[in-house]
């Protein structure tokens, strides 16, 4: 494997401390990655070296956990963590150990949560250093904890849900007895910080295998605890002709299934739920089934979910878009030009357009619309797409209107015969204006 240039300097942040006469490895996921053939995205380093050593040995540094004998070591704006090895003692919280003593190698090792991230590397003789079976797991495809599973998740109850995403990222099997106690913990993951739910949500959601990611949580007991409105979607019946795949469930599977490694964590939950009121709005009238206001329902119950895990106002907003909107280009060949356009031009366009396709695919499958889209959009350039207004408000005040609600209508109008191709110049604009809404007076104006 290559070595790239973050590696590169986190070599020499192991060849410093080496040559000062301490121990330094890497370790963790940086270690599991590179056996996988996988460039790692940050790299831990493992080292005998005390806090405070390391401080007054780099330049830069920054406390993220002295006391837990982690230090971030800066070097050309990237940050390491180089962690002390060290011996945990009791954990009170699910969260984090109530002290720690440093210790041996031997004692870091059999601390840490999986055999596939408790391994070491030495990249300076390029030697694997394995004390809990790790390599034999990484070839099995196996995930385990290291020791008793049951005592791993009681330490870490995040345990729960990092074990269900590295079996879906990798589509590794989860070992018998570390399945065993995943089970049994699973109701316990409420007491850790939704913050640090929500992010490992996101990537289990955003990594690659979602899909799988999906089947884990409902099966370990996780989704009934986190999110149980998808649970809902089991056994909801759709129409045939319109979802040959099966239940609501069946085809948010499908379409979860889609995502491909790296997307947005907005089109990843966009994709997920969906569909999620679904099974609240379904009603029967004779032979017909209908959701009739799944998606505005759906939209609300999304943003509800959203927050509860904590994510950026940015993202619940972004989702329940999605949800709401996912059926509006079904639309979009009899749309009117305006509307089309003003639909284009939105800023979550292109993740609407994500989560349609994949929606589609999960289905029928008739692309028609979709591919209207994909064709209007790529053939319209920005300028007709959103072309500068021809008439503003500073217009209408000087032709007597106040602003208002009609104020707003007319600015409207005339954008949409713009959109539309109607009017093309600005004295066009302002005689449409005088022909259609005449001198403004005091009633009309407000």
């Amino acid at each position: 494997m290559s070595v790239s240039a973050k590696e590169q300097k986190a070599i020499a942040i192991v060849r410093k401390l080496r040559e000062t006469g301490f121990v330094a490895y890497f370790n963790g996921g940086c270690v599991r990655d590179r056996m996988l053939g996988i460039a790692p995205k940050d790299y831990d380093i493992a080292t005998d070296a005390r806090p405070e050593v390391v401080q007054r040995m780099f330049a830069h540094t920054v406390d993220v956990g002295a006391k837990f004998g982690v230090i971030g070591v800066i070097v050309d704006g990237d940050r390491y963590e180089v962690a002390m090895f060290r011996a945990d003692a009791e954990y009170t919280d699910g969260r984090r150990p109530s002290s720690i003593r440093f210790g041996t190698i031997e004692e870091d090792a059999i601390r840490r949560d999986f055999t596939i991230g408790g391994m070491y590397y030495d990249p300076i003789e390029d030697r694997l250093i394995d004390l809990v079976g790790g390599m034999r797991d990484l070839r099995a495809g196996i995930v385990r904890a290291i020791g008793n599973p049951y005592d791993r998740f009681e330490e870490d109850r995040l345990r729960i849900l990092r074990a269900a995403r590295f079996a879906a990222r990798f589509d590794f099997t989860v070992d018998p007895a570390t399945w065993a106690a995943m089970k049994r913990a699973a109701p316990t993951i409420t007491t850790i910080a939704a913050e640090r739910i929500g992010e490992e949500l996101v990537r289990l959601m955003t990594e690659g295998g979602a899909a799988r990611g999906m089947d884990l949580l409902t099966e370990s007991g996780l989704m009934p605890a986190l999110i149980p409105e998808v649970l809902e979607m089991v056994g909801c019946a759709q129409p045939d002709n319109f979802h040959p795949e099966g239940d609501v469930y069946t085809h948010t599977r499908l379409g979860v299934s889609m995502l491909p490694a790296g997307c947005s964590e907005t089109v990843a939950f966009g994709i997920l739920l969906h569909d999620i009121a679904k099974p609240r709005t379904r009603a029967v009238a004779g032979d017909k089934v209908t959701f009739y206001g799944h998606t505005d329902q759906g939209a609300v119950i999304a943003a509800e979910i959203m927050a509860r895990l904590k994510r950026s106002r940015f993202v619940q907003e972004r989702v329940a878009y999605l949800v709401r909107d996912h059926l509006r280009l079904c639309m979009a060949p009899r749309m009117r030009p305006a509307t089309l356009k003003r639909m284009l031009a939105e800023d979550g366009f292109d993740e609407l357009m994500q989560v349609t396709l994949m929606d589609t695919m999960a289905s029928s499958s008739y692309m028609g619309f979709w591919n209207f889209c994909e064709e209007r959009r790529r053939s319209m350039t920005t300028a007709e797409i959103r072309p500068p207004r021809l008439v503003g408000g500073d217009d209408l005040i000087g032709m007597g209107f106040k602003p208002g609600p009609r104020f707003k209508a007319i600015l409207k109008d005339v954008e949409d015969q713009q959109l539309d191709g109607a009017l093309t110049t600005r004295e066009a604009a302002l005689d449409y204006v005088r022909s259609h809404y005449g001198a403004a007076s005091p009633q009309s104006a407000a």
